[in-house]
């Protein structure tokens, strides 16, 4: 323990610089403050500081020009007036510690659940490059999760990456937490991008609970905070998440939510000098949101795997606007949460037909993906027929199919629900049981041979 106290001290008395160069405040122009002096010294990204009358407001370098630096602040730019000094901090960087873990932080790594907070020995760029894809591993095997539906029609494996769509309020918090909670994993990561102070406590105390706290990292920048450090919060979770992977340790990383990222980035983009394009949002939206999901996915050789979720805000359930098409196009996988399902009180509101997880089939075995395909043709045929038999014009007898489906969908429909305690084996049983129940002779798994057979 001393040893590791130690090397964040140590990681922390390396960042400090005797001797900084100063620049000085030449105008504000709306919210970006120009800077002179500072031109040859400063990056694009770098961590700049203002000292003002009312004491230091720091911000980020969004352009370089005629000897001039732009700087976005991270508050309003008030009390700031010409000729104010401003230094130049440098990259910014994080140094996460396994201390981390049962703790809440913002994006710099500062505390947020009133307790002291060391960094760890290792400073990490914001944003680093995914492992060389042509040496990545492949997908790992199934994990459990504790839902009924992920263990069995929507197979999450190791290292995959996938989608979470929904409108506001159908419980997509609420099943992020159960991910949290359930998904096998040594570490859990979160970042809570954008939400309502409220809801961070809530999310952070009676959602996930101690329970899941216990193994988690909780990376938050409430809805008040500035696009920078919302932005930032997404690159920072997935800095600690890559901190635990190169560790050797599986990692879960949950996003809520990306749209909120994009609409983050737009802001700062935009004050940068980039021009709308996709539905308002600036061309390098679509780089930003496939860099960072490519960080995700399974390791090197001798490393972990983060295994991920992304969470995006639909409205209207519109899987086309440019957050959700540019997302879904880049993951292993996506699952739609249906209002109109969660109207009705089943929760989570999974709509299972418009979902699809890609680690399928090698994620089930032939006897569990027949099982599978039976149960999405039932729901299929239900769906199709659903305002027929509501309006009382089908009579049984007609369609075999569809009285197979009649008779299975109040049980399929209660299963997408179910929790799976006992993993993936016990959920299959309880679909092929499911099936049945309504006329249909599921396979069923083979005997596994014993090694001296």
């Amino acid at each position: 323990m001393e040893h590791i106290e130690f090397s964040g001290l140590r990681t922390q008395i390396a960042q400090i610089r005797p001797v900084r160069a100063l620049g000085r405040v030449r105008s504000v122009d709306g919210t970006v403050i120009w800077i002179r002096g500072l031109a040859h010294l400063a990056c694009i990204g770098d961590r700049v500081r203002l000292y003002r009358g009312g004491g230091a407001l720091d911000g980020e370098v969004l352009r370089i020009r005629d000897e001039l630096v732009a700087m976005l602040p991270d508050e309003g730019p008030e009390g700031v007036s010409q000729g104010d000094r401003v230094a130049v901090l440098g990259p910014p960087v994080l140094a996460p510690s396994d201390d981390w873990i049962g703790r809440v932080i913002d994006p710099y790594g500062h505390p947020l659940d009133g307790r002291p907070l060391a960094p760890g020995p290792r400073r990490r760029p914001f944003r680093a490059s995914p492992p060389p894809a042509a040496q990545r591993r492949g997908l790992g095997p199934r994990l459990r999760t504790g839902l009924a539906a992920f263990d069995t029609l929507l197979p999450l494996v190791r290292g995959q990456r996938i989608g979470l769509f929904a409108g506001s309020g159908v419980g997509k918090s609420r099943l992020l937490a159960a991910l949290g909670q359930g998904v096998e994993a040594d570490v859990a990561v979160l970042a809570l991008i954008g939400e309502r102070g409220r809801e961070v406590h809530d999310f952070v105390h009676d959602i996930l609970g101690p329970e899941g706290m216990a193994r988690s990292v909780v990376v938050a920048a409430s809805s008040d905070r500035s696009p920078l450090e919302r932005r930032r919060c997404a690159l920072a979770a997935m800095t600690v998440a890559e901190h635990f992977r190169d560790a050797g340790r599986q990692v879960l990383f949950l996003a809520d939510s990306i749209t909120r990222f994009a609409e983050a980035h737009r802001e700062v983009a935009v004050a940068a000098g980039e021009m709308p394009a996709l539905r308002g949002f600036p061309p390098s939206t679509a780089n930003q949101i496939m860099r960072l999901a490519e960080r995700a996915g399974p390791g090197l050789p001798g490393a972990g795997d983060i295994t991920a979720v992304f969470s995006v805000l639909v409205a209207g359930s519109d899987m086309e606007e440019p957050i959700a098409d540019i997302l879904r196009g880049v993951l292993d996988g996506h699952v739609v949460l249906s209002r109109e399902i969660a109207e009705r009180g089943r929760f989570p509101a999974i709509d299972v037909l418009r979902s699809v997880s890609r680690s399928l089939p090698e994620a089930a075995s032939p006897e569990e993906n027949e099982v599978l395909l039976q149960a999405r043709q039932l729901l299929g045929a239900y769906a199709r027929s659903e305002t027929m038999l509501r309006a009382g014009l089908y009579r049984e007898g007609e369609d075999p199919v569809l009285d197979q489906a009649i008779r299975a969908w109040p049980d399929l429909d209660a299963f997408v629900s179910d929790p799976a305690p006992n993993g993936p084996e016990a959920a299959f049983n309880q679909l092929r049981l499911i099936l049945r129940r309504s006329g249909i002779r599921p396979p069923q798994p083979r005997p596994r041979l014993s090694a001296a057979s």
